[in-house]
């Protein structure tokens, strides 16, 4: 991957998350603010998540209350291409699910 493909990709994978919270219709407020290629999602609970860009290494991290993890791009999931854990094997979303799930204090889900 180059870096303009790796800039589509985050791009997109970022714009799904925007539009998730801007649809997301659950009691819980759930700010975001992107700067920089960083974003973060704060919670009403003063928890916060962030979401950045590791331009060098083509990755995603993700920083949670329960911790960080580091994704990379898998393209050969057939239709799911998607953004897969180093160290878990689970995918992005799935984990962004429960870490804002678990610190919204009720489910959030990212399609």
């Amino acid at each position: 991957m180059n870096d303009s493909e790796f800039h589509q990709l985050a791009d997109a994978l970022m714009l799904t998350i925007e539009e998730a919270l801007d649809d997301f219709d659950g009691d819980a407020d759930i700010d975001y603010e992107t700067n920089g290629g960083v974003m973060t999602l704060s919670f009403e609970n003063g928890s916060k998540i962030v979401i950045n860009r590791q331009e060098p290494l083509h990755q995603v991290w993700l920083a949670t209350k329960a911790g960080g993890y580091h994704f990379t791009y898998q393209p050969d999931k057939g239709q799911h291409q998607q953004w897969i854990c180093d160290r878990s094997g689970e995918a992005f979303f799935a984990l962004l699910s429960q870490a804002c799930s678990a610190q919204a204090g009720e489910a959030v889900s990212f399609g």
